[in-house]
């Protein structure tokens, strides 16, 4: 679009909206409180017309543009960052802008496109795609089992050095035929918190204690032996699994589209494996057996 033409269009706007979206000057333009306060307004409405048209087979719907996702920076060294250059060699026209990092961002006030968390889904602002579930059992290495001993029962662990993962709240844990019990690490010695999940993995691996990971994270310590399984007709039990999530609000754009069908595809079946592995028994072998 000509300049001039681009003008008139935008002094049209500013009229229809009555206010000024642009600071004029002899040097530059830009943006006043008004028009950024309308800009994401109006990038959304484009983005809704796209995902319109895309939705019929209509206008161009290649995936393009710059993609904002966060996630967990423990999965992502294992399951996403190795997979990159294949997302990238097959849409070109997609930029990644990743966020990796235990901490969890806020979707809104980050303008993340696309985020993976393990945890149940309750804000009801939020849509998502499950990518698998998140399986979490007891570990420890032989090391510590042999110093102090491998627990029988829940009750046992408060005896034990427990690690606790980001805050010291108990967590329930089922058995296999239906038994319940506790990992608490209030009511048991815990000496160490850690809020990210490969130095948990790696204090665990060193004798630390006795802590609770993800199978995602662990399945190949357990089946090399460098971890063992704790109380093995046990798990952790909660809503948790992990999701592909993005605002409500948002249109599921061609660029997110195809980097959700992606993950489904080359991870989702991955971590569907190695969870019904260890439901045959098939990943890891706890001490003694």
């Amino acid at each position: 679009m000509a300049p001039a033409v681009a003008s008139a269009r935008l002094a049209k706007l500013e009229v229809a909206l009555g206010a000024d979206l642009l600071h004029r000057s002899t040097r530059k333009v830009t943006l006043s409180q008004d028009g950024a306060d309308f800009l994401p307004y109006a990038k959304e409405m484009l983005a809704q017309e796209d995902g319109a048209l895309a939705a019929l087979g209509i206008g161009n719907s290649a995936a393009t543009g710059t993609l904002r996702f966060a996630a967990p920076s423990t999965f992502a060294q294992l399951y996403i960052a190795p997979l990159l250059p294949v997302f990238m060699a097959r849409h070109p026209g997609v930029r990644l802008d990743l966020r990796l990092s235990d901490a969890q961002f806020d979707l809104f006030e980050g303008s993340f496109d696309l985020a993976l968390r393990n945890v149940a889904i309750t804000d009801s602002s939020l849509k998502g795609r499950k990518l698998a579930d998140d399986k979490r059992v007891l570990c420890a290495s032989a090391e510590y089992i042999a110093r102090h001993g491998l627990p029988q029962q829940p009750e046992d662990l408060a005896r034990h050095q427990l690690i606790a993962f980001r805050d010291q709240s108990a967590k329930p844990l089922i058995s296999h035929d239906g038994n319940k019990g506790w990992f608490d690490p209030t009511a048991a010695s815990c000496r160490l918190v850690i809020d990210d999940g490969l130095c948990q993995k790696l204090a665990t691996m060193a004798g630390a204690g006795i802590s609770a990971n993800s199978l995602w994270s662990i399945h190949k310590e357990l089946e090399s032996g460098a971890l063992h399984r704790v109380l093995p007709n046990y798990r952790l039990v909660d809503q948790a699994a992990l999701w592909l999530i993005y605002p409500k609000s948002n249109v599921l754009t061609a660029k997110v589209r195809v980097f959700i069908d992606f993950l489904l595809e080359e991870v989702g079946t991955t971590l569907s494996t190695i969870n019904q592995r260890a439901n045959s028994g098939g990943v890891g072998v706890p001490l003694g057996t």
